[in-house]
């Protein structure tokens, strides 16, 4: 797996994926290679992809284990334009959007595009100090980047350290490998590689 080099690129967009249809890794890691596959057909863009991981579902029971993996783009899409092609590959498989965090066939998320902070860091800011309780009822009506939660999650910094370890949080001022490393040990130990 290539390395992004250690500078920023405006044109970078990190992107996390997830499928926790079955309670077979196999069948979820199937999706995620169907995902990455139609990304190539419809982007034309080179994807740095992570290893495949498999880790427990969030929050907890809210269905099987995940397959987790992360992937490295350099495009000239608009961040807009990108979310909207992560959409179009989750409905392409058959994800249909009926409760927040809940079981899904593929998650398709946009969490970073280069140094962008969208729509501007208070509002940034508001989402990253939104307690657990709210998250799980409210969703932000535009696009947030990077990704509020993005620095909380095992599930996503151990895949993106694969690709993107030196990337900077451009509000927190933290690389992926940073952020990776401030998280607590038995949340890293949970998420296994495949």
């Amino acid at each position: 797996m290539d390395k992004i080099p250690p500078s920023v690129h405006r044109n970078l967009h990190l992107l996390a994926l997830g499928s926790n249809a079955s309670v077979e890794s196999s069948a979820n890691r199937s999706l995620l290679n169907r995902a990455l596959d139609i990304f190539n057909s419809l982007s034309g863009v080179t994807l740095r992809c992570s290893r495949f991981y498999v880790t427990p579902a969030f929050p907890a029971g809210a269905g099987p284990d995940f397959v987790n993996a992360c992937v490295a783009v350099e495009s000239d899409l608009s961040p807009a334009e990108m979310l909207a092609l992560c959409h179009r590959i989750e409905a392409d498989l058959g994800r249909v959007r009926k409760e927040r965090w809940g079981q899904r066939v593929i998650d398709v998320d946009l969490l970073a595009c280069g140094d962008r902070v969208l729509p501007d860091g208070e509002t940034l800011r508001r989402w990253m100090a939104l307690p657990l309780a709210r998250q799980m009822k409210e969703a932000p009506g535009e696009l947030i980047l990077p990704h509020p939660r993005l620095h909380e999650r095992g599930f996503v910094l151990v895949p993106l350290a694969d690709v993107a370890p030196d990337w900077v949080h451009p509000v927190l001022g933290r690389s992926v490998a940073q952020m990776l490393a401030a998280l607590a040990p038995e949340e890293i130990a949970a998420i296994r590689p495949i």
